[in-house]
């Protein structure tokens, strides 16, 4: 099984703090990977930096766009737990979370916007043609591939 991508973490990340306990971000990375049945060279692969693993770098972005949109909250660093309004999502018994789900909260429209107009002149990578396209890479990633195909380029023409 490939590495899932980061909106396909959000369901079970907010499901796996459903239990209103204090949990980390390393713990959930465990719990996550376990879950998902994730082979030791799919833990271990990185991204093109080599400063964090993909999957780990995928549930920290998971992570972060839960917090985004008062899914989840940070009780210290590192550390989080659900919400009530996270309950609520879990109560309605959705089939996943992605971003386009998470822009029914304001907090999450703020941020995205923010995001969005840091990064004007880009393309949305969720919208084109009217299609949803799921973008399995992180913000990270994309920068660090797109930073590793601009080197590879500029190699080859030199």
């Amino acid at each position: 099984m490939p590495i899932p991508d980061y909106q396909s973490l959000m369901l079970p990340l907010l499901k796996f703090a459903a239990d209103k306990e204090d949990h980390t971000l390393r713990e959930s990375i465990e719990v996550l990977s376990e879950e998902f049945n994730l082979t030791e060279e799919e833990r271990r692969e990185m991204l093109p930096s080599g400063q964090q693993t993909i999957f780990q770098n995928r549930v920290a972005w998971a992570s972060t766009y839960l917090k985004k949109s008062a899914l989840l909250e940070s009780t210290r660093r590192g550390v989080f737990r659900i919400t009530e309004r996270g309950i609520e999502v879990l109560n309605q018994n959705p089939s996943e979370i992605n971003v386009r789900s998470l822009k029914q909260f304001p907090e999450f429209i703020e941020f995205h916007s923010q995001k969005k107009n840091e990064n004007e002149g880009e393309s949305d990578p969720e919208i084109r043609d009217n299609s949803v396209v799921v973008d399995e890479r992180t913000p990270e990633e994309s920068l660090e591939y797109s930073y590793q195909r601009i080197r590879n380029e500029l190699a080859v023409e030199l």
